[in-house]
């Protein structure tokens, strides 16, 4: 990972959800673990392979024998009890007034997210944060983190180069979907930090958004 710069420029902020503004560890812990349990597997190891991907994507890679049309059906059961389940739900650090910052400022802005439009509106609400205006969900892409789609769509919904935009995120494959749309990339929690993004920090806390002229934003991280 480089150094720590004091102050990242952009012109568009490109927003994770899961382990990035919304922790819902705990149920994606009960739903996988479980869900592990049912196909014999290693639920660390499951765990290992399932953030920040779309379900049926990590299905992929943990049971690499079975169709995909099974693990289409399998994610759509899967993403109905998560939307069932929010118990847990609980904003990441910091992001409140993150997310405070950037919406007063007219900062531009999206949600990149795996989850899709159920999952993603009721973990906002149940965190307590503002759902974007701007977001790209699981919907709205024809694959999965750690291919960049997500991020470059969500970019030219703004109208922003890629090189102008930071993206925030906590998994593997999100921060590895990122620097592929040739973003840089914070990587927030203690997922992020073995993944190689631009910046780590602990938690949004150690992120203050400033609106700099002519619709810039600085980052200044520490």
């Amino acid at each position: 990972m480089t150094a720590t710069p004091t102050v990242l420029s952009a012109r568009a902020l490109l927003l994770d959800m899961d382990g990035t503004l919304v922790n819902s560890d705990a149920v994606v812990e009960r739903i996988w673990r479980r869900w592990a349990a049912t196909h014999e597997l290693d639920g660390d190891h499951v765990m290992g392979v399932v953030h920040g991907r779309q379900g049926y994507a990590s299905m992929a890679v943990l049971l690499p024998e079975r169709p995909m049309a099974e693990n289409y059906a399998d994610n759509a059961r899967m993403l109905a009890a998560e939307t069932a389940d929010m118990d847990g739900v609980v904003p990441v650090a910091g992001a409140a007034g993150f997310l405070e910052a950037i919406i007063s400022g007219g900062l531009a802005h999206a949600l990149v997210t795996s989850a899709d439009v159920a999952l993603s509106t009721g973990r906002m609400a149940a965190a307590g944060l503002p759902y974007p205006v701007v977001r790209v969900t699981a919907e709205s892409v024809g694959a999965s983190k750690p291919d960049p789609e997500g991020f470059l769509k969500g970019a030219a919904e703004l109208g922003v180069d890629p090189a102008d935009c930071v993206v925030f995120e906590d998994s593997g494959a999100g921060i590895a979907a990122g620097r592929s749309a040739g973003m840089r990339v914070v990587g927030v929690g203690p997922r992020a930090g073995a993944h190689e993004p631009t910046v780590h920090v602990p938690d949004l806390t150690a992120v203050r958004v400033e609106a700099g002229a002519d619709g810039e934003i600085l980052l200044h991280i520490g």
